[in-house]
């Protein structure tokens, strides 16, 4: 997917975040893939309250969100690989449509007791395997629209501090809302945003001149994306672990339980703040070198934490820790396009999207097991380990000279 550089923003010597929405048509397209990409911070803890509530099983809500999330994680590539093919305004309207009916189908279900279990996750399936790539087709037309890659950069950190803010908001949003209306309500609120965004998305002026790739680009491998995969894997591994370890920490320092949600809301403040120092730095190295080595400061403050003698040492190093985040997927964001070809960025973004989330599944579940088998301080040594272990994989290889 490609934009035609007249289409481009004539760019400012030392351009900044003020820059990147004065590229054309940017602020409004931008706006229109948050509205949409909301729909992906309401929808999940929606989807859990309100199956809970009307199958009054712990167990069948697990089962429902693994289906609702695998289907949309592991099928993104799939669906990005569309967009690559015939364009996003040939393809994302009809996902976006199907989704939203989809997720209206999974309400009338939820609304009420009684539902035959294998119904709603069938339906919940169905309707994660239609979910558009809103995030890796956004990121795709920026690398469309800005041929400078410093401004890019900053493109690319603001659109991840957004999509950081949207999943901090987003369940916020569910509990305002379960206040006066059931909580199957949130999730055709998360349909009717998914479709009007999307819908605004495709009709922005930004998108009149991107031309699909061609069946040989759109299908053709994507080579040299193993370092950014691996990383946002190793994020993804990392930070689920985490979510799961400051809970154990603070119950194993005998500490309030109401004190999680604040250090974990230092972990998302510090990923915003090192997004935004991260997109306006002019660094001097490659980004695979930066990639690396964002990883590795990650892994390092993460199997420092556990060492943290109380609890505000201990949200200090989580704000620490965030403060990689952001620059790694930032960076992993970047590196993938890079090294796409030209009808081929949604793809290779939505498999580090893909990634990044399928590491977040597998790490809650591992780290789930750890804890109690193992001393805290080994479970965080261990979650930092992994992703220092994708920053080795990752890094630059020297040449061997004779």
């Amino acid at each position: 997917m490609s934009a035609p550089t007249s289409a481009r923003a004539a760019l400012p010597e030392r351009p900044s975040y003020a820059a990147v929405l004065r590229v054309p048509h940017a602020r409004r397209t931008f706006a229109a893939a948050l509205s949409a990409r909301l729909s992906y911070g309401i929808a999940p803890l929606a989807v859990l309250l309100s199956v809970t509530r009307a199958t009054g099983s712990l167990a069948v809500s697990g089962a429902v969100m693994s289906l609702f999330g695998g289907a949309m994680v592991f099928l993104m590539p799939v669906r990005a690989s569309l967009i690559d093919r015939h364009g996003p305004r040939r393809a994302l309207l009809p996902m976006a449509a199907c989704y939203g009916l989809l997720l209206c189908v999974l309400t009338a279900l939820v609304w009420r007791p009684g539902m035959p279990a294998p119904l709603i996750a069938g339906a919940a399936a169905l309707a994660g395997a239609c979910a558009p790539p809103l995030g890796p087709t956004m990121r795709a037309l920026w690398a469309g629209l800005v041929d400078d890659r410093h401004l890019l950069r900053r493109a690319y950190s603001l659109d991840g501090v957004a999509e950081e803010l949207i999943f901090v908001s987003g369940p916020a949003l569910v509990g305002v809302l379960v206040r006066f209306a059931p909580p199957a309500a949130g999730i055709p609120l998360s349909a009717l945003l998914v479709v009007a965004g999307t819908g605004a998305f495709v009709m922005s002026p930004a998108l009149a001149g991107v031309r699909p790739g061609s069946r040989r680009e759109g299908r053709g491998p994507l080579r040299g994306m193993l370092p950014p995969v691996v990383v946002a894997a190793g994020v993804g591994l990392a930070l689920s672990g985490v979510e799961l370890l400051v809970m154990a920490f603070m119950a194993a320092r005998s500490y309030d339980t109401a004190l999680v949600p604040w250090v974990l809301g230092a972990l998302s403040a510090g990923s915003a703040v090192g997004g935004l120092v991260n997109g306006a730095v002019d660094w001097r190295g490659s980004a695979r070198t930066r990639l690396a080595w964002f990883a590795a400061g990650l892994g390092l403050v993460v199997a420092a934490a556990g060492l943290a003698p109380g609890v505000w040492t201990f949200t200090a190093a989580m704000g620490c820790a965030g403060a990689f985040v952001a620059p790694a997927l930032t960076t992993a964001y970047l590196l993938a396009d890079e090294t796409a070809g030209e009808g081929s960025r949604t793809r290779a973004g939505a498999w580090v999207n893909m990634a990044v989330n399928a590491g977040n599944s597998g790490g809650a579940m591992v780290a789930g097991l750890l804890i109690g088998a193992l001393p805290l301080a080994v479970c965080f040594l261990l979650a930092g380990g992994v992703a220092l272990v994708a920053a080795l994989l990752a890094g630059p290889r020297r040449r061997r000279t004779a």
